[in-house]
């Protein structure tokens, strides 16, 4: 009789113990899945060049229309606040537009469009602009940061912000852009 408690008990511990082990296990699957929080991916999916006009000694002035992509990869929403985007020619900001405050929902990519106006008056001073236009392709870069919340289970919180790094060539003759490459 005593041997048969004996062997219950151990069989018992024995379960507990396994017990232990597989939600240890789950745990740490969890924590190492789902809470690792990772930054959202900010993107030019696509843009095109609008309202094409040539002023005083055939200088372009034109809309820049982009569709911007927040891709987040998190298991939680991520809210970011308002922010701007800028476009360069030769390190000289020559656009901004604003990006209103959002959220990005857990592992799905947001998409808007903005509107960047760039006229001749901020690229001529740039004294590589007589011969870009001659070639007829324009070199534009931009920048800009979205800075926000990941927020998982409505618990935890974590600061992380979605930097964007594009380079994109103009042409002047077509009007199209081409060679769109974001980092």
């Amino acid at each position: 009789m005593k041997e048969e408690g004996k062997r219950s008990r151990k069989k018992c511990l024995l379960y507990v113990a396994a017990f232990v082990v597989f939600q240890t296990a789950i745990i740490l699957v969890f924590a190492l899945t789902v809470m690792r929080v990772k930054s959202p991916k900010l993107r030019f999916g696509s843009a095109t060049v609008a309202n094409f006009s040539t002023g005083a000694n055939n200088l372009p002035s034109f809309d820049l229309v982009t569709q911007v992509t927040v891709k987040n990869t998190n298991f939680g929403h991520f809210k970011y606040e308002n922010n701007s985007l800028s476009i360069l020619y030769g390190g000289v900001p020559v656009g901004e537009a604003a990006i209103m405050k959002g959220r990005a929902r857990a592992k799905k990519t947001k998409k808007f469009d903005i509107v960047f106006s760039v006229s001749s008056s901020r690229l001529s001073p740039n004294p590589n602009f007589g011969n870009d236009v001659y070639s007829g392709v324009l070199i534009l870069s931009s920048q800009g940061k979205l800075s926000g919340k990941v927020e998982l289970m409505k618990v935890i919180k974590k600061k992380k912000s979605a930097e964007m790094s594009c380079t994109m060539a103009i042409n002047l003759t077509t009007r199209a852009v081409q060679d769109l490459k974001c980092k």
